[in-house]
């Protein structure tokens, strides 16, 4: 099942990535990093051409092709800043996918992570794209959005909960979205992470 996927790391860098309440009183970025750099190391060995990432705050950048070796020098050249649009990039990696499917370039799927601190700027724009990827698929493993929360904003856990368990309800044709917090990935493999998100 995780074999012959594709994989995307979506990081958020706004701001208060710079709090300091991450796994073990890091600050949330620097738990992102650790996290970022094991997620990676495992997608490689899944996915040997390397990874995609995105950075975003108020805008998005992409890498393409990232091995685990290539992480920290992401996380150097980058500093937490503006705001959690996390609309449009979510957007971008979607659409990316569903470019490749078209042009029968797919490989059996992918599964898109996203480590996120807090709300986004516009809920209703995120809820939008992942319905709208919902119904741009066939079959409910095809394209698999983990949220995977750092830190402990209350509000940011009731709305990545929701993404998780209200989105059929709203018109996903599937239930393309597990959530996970930074504690929980403590407790479980990173294979049941990634298994998790296309399962759910």
């Amino acid at each position: 099942m995780l074999e012959n996927r594709d994989y995307t790391l979506i990081l958020d860098k706004s701001g208060s990535m710079m709090t300091p309440d991450g796994y073990g009183g890091k600050t949330r970025w620097k738990s992102a990093e650790e996290s970022t750099f094991a997620l990676a190391a495992k997608a490689e060995q899944l996915d040997p051409d390397g990874i995609t990432v995105y950075l975003f705050s108020s805008r998005f950048k992409r890498y393409e092709n990232v091995t685990s070796a290539k992480v920290s020098q992401i996380f150097q050249e980058n500093e937490p800043s503006g705001r959690t649009d996390l609309a449009s990039v979510l957007q971008d990696a979607v659409n990316s996918y569903l470019q490749k499917k078209a042009s029968g370039e797919a490989k059996n799927g992918e599964t898109i992570l996203v480590i996120t601190d807090g709300e986004p700027d516009d809920r209703k724009a995120v809820m939008k794209v992942i319905i709208e990827a919902a119904r741009q698929i066939e079959r409910d493993e095809e394209l698999a959005i983990s949220m995977i929360q750092v830190g402990t904003d209350a509000q940011a856990t009731r709305f990545l909960k929701a993404l998780d368990d209200e989105m059929e309800g709203v018109g996903a044709q599937f239930d393309i979205v597990d959530t996970i917090s930074m504690e929980d990935m403590e407790e479980v493999t990173l294979s049941e992470v990634l298994m998790n998100a296309i399962s759910d």
